[in-house]
């Protein structure tokens, strides 16, 4: 190592001093590595970044140019050449004229349209819950007035098939009545162009339809919203198109799960769509996103981990991924195609209807009868000559229905699962091609949902438990060398008799294993194999074939390669991801409590804790289901005398019920007190009692997105939430560590994450938004992360953890960097990256 510091160049001079101001070294040498030399690690690095950036005179390094660049003299080399301080500035190149339509100034909502949309939106839930509680109400009584078994069939396959039509008719037509024909527009949340709109958007969400995504009937049931769906599409992912006049879909089309097209976005406090546009023979990957004005031409693939920004066009036959998408020679359809012409699809989708019109429905509705007639503690309360019964007759029977129905569940559910898959194994055979929408085909879906409960996972993750959890599914874990938090809460598959995973391994949550590879026409099962002494991070799509050996850290969002020489030994960031140190000296310093006595101790107390933990958490579930049978059988006792009201009000009880409970559960169990930022092992009490809150159910939260009241129930957990804010779907891991300004806009899919686990080290700190601040679509935001008012995250971006973002400034990519010439201001809409591509943003 030389230290020639004194020799250097002015920007490697400031650039060496800078680092040395923030390190406290007396010098760093030019040479020096930041990791391995100096000890550095990415939080360090970032606000290295953070501080030069705020200087004129200095060029703005990103934390890929630290990690591509490692010492001062190659960072400052490197930033020199793409950005020469002292070189006369070129000559613009002319841009090439685009027809953009004009922006057109919008009037904000101020407080009082604020408070007549949430009234409004309370007023529809209100009488969407009273409408529903009617017609089960009546349903219910005219099925309970037949006589016998197959007149009760009848009537439950009766009123079942017109119950189901009407559920998925009444959004179609809601939304050729509110909306007609969605076009390319810009207005302000919280208006009444939004009211309608979200209105519309909550009926698609809740249209049965949506569980029949990877169906014919699906394609179909965007075609009848007004998308154009060209023949023999397959559509599996779940996210529902909003806008769907502006999709356009060619024939032969994939597109698979977790992926985004919604044909809308949030920007700055307004709503803003446009097309998206897929040709023919188009493939789309796991984890995706495609923001609105994209398109992608005839044969043109997207990777998985991967996402096309305003503006971005894939040409005719080409591969690209990465976020934003660049060009790639990697064929992302692996399996040959099969015949699986029209006829295949109809009698697909023929037999669907009919196993749910002649046997889910009446099975599920006549259960439910006799349910209310046979349990003694429903049935006599129906019985009109039964005298008024008492409150401790009341609180029994739903203390033994709540139990029996927990208890069944948690028993029943275990056994189906070590036993259901594996049979099913016995029939769809790995590495066998299998056309779409046959037997096998039905049998893999089937083994993907019954295993993808995510009960069981938030049960048994984050301890010692889950490694017995995902072998009783089929997982192959090798010699597992036991850390107590060997998996998390949130991993899934598409088939868990496939999957490999390497001893000493440890995954954080959002871990999808993509061992199901599809064309247009078929599908093949193959096994995915994690290398040992691995390390995941959060929300990553591990896929067949991924090019990963053994001791590698695959950071957050990272895209696993699929091309290349096997990497062992280093980590992976970004997508498409580079190399990164393995490991940085601060992630060490507890190594000494992985080995030997100490790490058999700890990990002992650790087992004792997460058991008291996890009994805790199933008390904590069976009290509320014991509360809402208690709710229930009270609203069934009040039936004569209040009417149907009393069933049509269940909903909203329910709700506010589910609400208050979790709530005041997790501030129960932070004593009402903040969390505090951590640098501990994951053997230290102060992670257990951290990782204890993650397994307090949010799925209610979900019902409040794109509303006023979401800001109020985050206020309630603990989120310092300012005035005013959108969000439409964002999820925040560790509450009270989170602030988030006023008028701040949070989009579909987004995440505020205020921790990392790395290894056996965590990690936890502050993150902040200012004020009007905009999370784009599934973009991912790190712990300890500062974002200035006015600023932008793109979608499907990663910012780093440390990262700290300019006012008014535009940020992208994975990881994200600042996107030259695209500053932006508060409330402004997106037209730099709209010029691009003139053909992504016509108006269809």
């Amino acid at each position: 190592m030389s230290d020639r510091a004194p020799a250097g160049t002015d920007t490697e001079q400031e650039l060496a001093a800078a680092l040395a101001e923030l390190t406290g070294a007396d010098r760093v040498a030019l040479d020096s590595d930041f990791f391995t030399d100096l000890g550095a690690n990415s939080l360090v690095m970032a606000q290295f970044c953070a501080r030069v950036r705020k200087r004129a005179d200095l060029p703005s390094p990103s934390m890929r140019d630290i990690y591509r660049h490692p010492t001062i003299r190659r960072l400052a080399a490197a930033l020199v050449e793409a950005d020469p301080v002292d070189a006369q500035p070129a000559a613009p190149e002319a841009p090439v004229p685009v027809p953009v339509a004009p922006a057109v100034p919008l009037t904000p909502v101020g407080r009082f349209g604020h408070f007549l949309c949430g009234t409004f939106q309370l007023a529809v839930f209100l009488v969407y819950s009273l409408v529903s509680g009617y017609v089960t109400a009546y349903g219910y009584e005219w099925i309970a007035a037949g006589s016998g078994a197959s007149s009760i069939y009848l009537r439950a396959l009766v009123f079942g098939s017109v119950a189901f039509v009407a559920l998925c008719a009444f959004p179609v037509a809601a939304k050729w009545i509110l909306i007609g024909r969605w076009k390319e527009r810009e207005f302000p949340v919280w208006g009444p162009t939004y009211a309608r709109f979200w209105l519309v958007k909550v009926l698609l969400h809740a249209n049965p339809m949506v569980f029949l995504t990877g169906t014919p009937l699906y394609v179909l049931y965007l075609r009848a919203l007004g998308a154009r769906v060209g023949k023999g599409v397959t559509i599996l992912s779940r996210s529902v198109p909003v806008c769907t006049d502006l999709l356009t879909v060619g024939a032969g089309t994939l597109i698979r799960k977790d992926s985004f097209l919604l044909c809308y976005r949030a920007e700055a406090g307004r709503i803003q769509t446009g097309p998206v546009t897929l040709g023919r023979d188009v493939f789309v990957g796991e984890k995706t996103v495609l923001d609105i004005g994209t398109t992608m031409g005839d044969g043109a693939q997207l990777g998985h981990s991967s996402s096309l920004h305003r503006g971005q066009v894939i040409p005719d036959g080409e591969h690209w991924h990465g976020s934003p998408a660049e060009p790639t020679p990697v064929d992302y359809v692996r399996v040959a195609p099969t015949r699986c012409g029209t006829g295949r699809r109809f009698r697909y989708g023929l037999g669907t209807l009919l196993q749910l019109f002649f046997l889910y429905i009446p099975l599920t509705l006549g259960g439910v009868y006799i349910l209310f007639t046979e349990v003694p503690a429903i049935g006599k309360r129906l019985d009109p000559q039964t005298a008024a019964l008492s409150r401790p007759e009341l609180i029994d029977d739903a203390l033994v229905l709540s139990l029996v129905a927990f208890a069944g569940f948690l028993v029943l559910g275990m056994v189906a699962l070590r036993t259901l898959p594996r049979l099913i194994g016995l029939v769809v055979k790995p590495d066998r091609v299998y056309p779409l929408y046959g037997v096998h085909y039905a049998l893999h879906r089937a083994t993907t949902r019954m295993t993808n409960i995510k009960f069981f996972g938030w049960l048994f993750g984050d301890s010692s438990y889950v490694v017995n959890y995902l072998r009783g599914l089929g997982y192959d874990l090798s010699q597992v060398e036991q850390t107590g938090s060997n998996f998390g809460t949130e991993v899934q598959h598409e088939t868990p008799l496939l999957v490999t995973v390497g001893t000493g391994t440890m995954v954080a949550d959002g871990l999808s294993v993509v061992n199901a590879e599809y064309s247009g026409t078929s599908f093949r099962l193959s096994r995915v194999s994690i290398g040992a002494r691995n390390f995941l991070g959060n929300n990553i799509a591990y896929p067949v074939g991924g090019r990963t050996g053994e001791n590698c850290l695959l950071a957050t969002k990272v895209m696993v390669p699929l091309d290349g020489e096997v990497r062992e030994g280093v980590g992976l960031l970004g997508s498409p991801c580079f190399e990164i140190p393995r490991s940085v000296e601060r992630d060490a310093r507890f190594d000494h409590l992985r080995t030997g006595d100490e790490l058999r101790g700890r990990l002992r107390a650790k087992n004792r804790f997460n058991l008291r933990s996890m009994a805790l958490m199933l008390t904590v579930r069976w009290l509320h289901v014991f509360l809402l049978t208690l709710l229930a059988l009270t609203s069934v006792d009040l039936y004569g005398v209040v009417g149907h009201v009393v069933i049509g009000g269940y909903v909203a009880i329910t709700l506010a019920l589910s609400t208050a409970y979790y709530v005041l559960v997790e501030r129960c169990l932070t004593s009402f007190r903040a969390l505090r930022p951590q640098l501990c092992s994951i053997y230290d009490r102060a992670f257990w009692r951290h990782e204890r809150l993650w397994k307090v159910p949010t799925q209610f939260l979900n019902l409040f997105n794109g509303t006023p009241y979401k800001s109020l129930v985050w206020r309630l957990m603990g989120v310092r939430m300012g005035r005013m804010v959108f969000d439409d779907g964002c999820y925040i891991t560790d509450r009270t560590l989170a602030t988030v300004g006023d008028e701040c806009t949070l989009n579909m899919g987004c995440k505020i994450q205020c921790h990392s686990q790395e290894d056996g080290t965590f990690k936890s700190a502050g993150t902040a938004l200012g004020a009007r601040t905009t999370l784009g679509v599934a973009a991912h935001v790190h712990y300890g992360v500062t974002l200035g008012e006015g600023s932008l995250l793109v979608a499907d971006s990663f910012l780093m953890k440390g990262e700290e973002v300019p006012p008014d400034a535009r940020w992208g990519g994975n990881p994200a960097v600042e996107m030259p010439g695209t500053a932006v201001r508060s409330g402004s809409p997106d037209r730099a990256l709209a010029t691009t591509n003139a053909s992504a943003t016509t108006t269809s």
